[in-house]
């Protein structure tokens, strides 16, 4: 996506816990994928819904390629397109997309959520989504909900559309009553893997906490409940709108650095089990084994990685936490960290990790950063799809940081695949260059 070009600012500061830090803002050429690519990840995680993009046939195209679904796997995602006398205004758009959704809930009345998702702005595709969720929902309240959120590359940037879905599941949650048996003491927000999150669980009860819920859950009948004195977890960084609506429930976010790693996840449980009453050092012994284990995996990569330069280009918002690990776990020298927004609050934790030297850089001007990283020449480039083949072309190592979204990283139990997964195309270019 392209964006006219604009002078960057000289930048803003932003207060850890060990100070404050100065953080460039760029504003200018972006290379980022739309947030309607959070789908391929959603669509597989809520078991009973259905995300419906009204858009274009390219905005179908994307999602078929990105996703790597054939045509006769029955995905639980699909486009409403927009034709040109949608376009035109000689249809009726919104009998249109009732026709589409009643023709998708008789074939498949196994959805009990669906989601409406804008790949443009209203004023574009001539479709108030709003109205239309909360009139389908109306029309099908005693069998299905309607939701929308917006994945428009206009208005969201690559992993925005998980934080957009989210944030429309919150809004949508009914509000619980903080004395219900059914409110979770602890609720997890952030898409993870199921495997993940079985994982935490027992993380979690071994320190205590044994009602936990995630957000989102993995069916619509196990959505949290969330009132006034929840406490919330985040799992991802980029989770700003769905952590603002939170907070205006009353629920109460607990700061930790994210759960990338071992160090990082053990400092996540672990601020978990002080904010419910535990001591950090009870809390360090009953995670030690657990620890140790996902210490021992990433040593095993620390001699391929120890020392190497690497460079983040911004698209994910996962940069400053990965930047955190690579540093601090396994000896990596960090040249630049760009992010496509930096949430200072959420980050702060991992920031005052990172250290002050570490340049960081919040925005995108593609062709500066392009340079920047050219001048230095890293040993491991971490950027999109759009970046690594020229890149690669030009005699750089790439790692596409799309590969860092769609894979379990979270938990001391993936501690070591994070690490191979940075360490993997140092390797494949030692081979290339040996069998040369």
């Amino acid at each position: 996506m392209t964006a006219a070009t604009i002078t960057p600012s000289a930048g803003c500061t932003v207060g850890t816990a060990s100070g404050e830090r100065e953080i460039r803002r760029e504003r200018g050429q972006r290379e980022v994928f739309c947030g309607l690519t959070g789908i391929v990840w959603l669509h597989r995680k809520i078991q009973d819904a259905f995300f419906l993009v009204v858009g274009s046939r390219t905005c179908a195209h994307l999602m078929q390629s990105a996703a790597g679904v054939m045509i006769f796997a029955e995905p639980r995602f699909a486009t409403a397109i927009i034709e040109e006398q949608d376009l035109a205004g000689l249809a009726d758009v919104d009998q249109e997309l009732d026709r589409v959704v009643g023709q998708l809930l008789a074939r498949r009345p196994d959805i009990k959520m669906l989601f409406l998702v804008g790949s443009c702005p209203s004023e574009v595709i001539k479709l108030d989504l709003k109205r239309a969720a909360e009139r389908l929902s109306r029309l099908n309240a005693s069998t299905c909900r309607v939701l929308y959120y917006s994945g428009s590359g206009i208005e969201t940037t690559f992993t925005q559309g998980e934080d957009a879905c989210l944030a429309a599941l919150t809004a949508d949650l009914p509000v619980a009553n903080p004395a219900s048996p059914q409110v979770a003491d602890l609720v997890v927000a952030g898409c993870l893997a199921d495997v993940v999150e079985d994982q935490l669980r027992r993380h979690f009860a071994s320190l205590g906490i044994n009602s936990v819920a995630f957000l989102p859950g993995r069916s619509s009948a196990t959505m949290p409940l969330v009132g006034k004195g929840t406490r919330y977890l985040l799992a991802q960084p980029y989770l700003t709108d769905t952590a603002r609506l939170l907070d205006e429930r009353g629920a109460i976010a607990i700061p930790a650095p994210f759960p990338l790693g071992a160090e990082g996840t053990a400092l996540w449980l672990a601020a978990a089990a002080e904010a419910f009453g535990m001591a950090r050092d009870e809390a360090t012994r009953i995670l030690a084994p657990a620890r140790a284990r996902a210490d021992a995996a990433v040593a095993h990569y620390r001699e391929r990685l120890a020392g190497k330069r690497v460079f983040f280009f911004p698209d994910s918002q996962l940069e400053p936490p990965l930047a955190r690990f690579l540093m601090r776990e396994l000896g990596v020298e960090v040249i630049e960290v760009g992010t496509p927004y930096l949430n200072a609050r959420h980050l702060a934790p991992d920031l005052a990790l990172l250290g002050h030297d570490v340049p960081l850089v919040e925005g995108q001007h593609v062709d500066r950063q392009l340079d920047r990283c050219r001048a230095a020449k890293p040993d491991l480039t971490i950027c999109g799809l759009g970046l690594a083949n020229p890149l690669e072309a030009e005699g750089l190592t790439t790692k596409w940081s799309i590969e860092l979204v769609f894979s379990p990283i979270q938990g001391f139990e993936q501690a070591g695949d994070l690490a191979e997964l940075f360490a993997r195309p140092l390797v494949r270019r030692k081979l290339l260059e040996t069998a040369a």
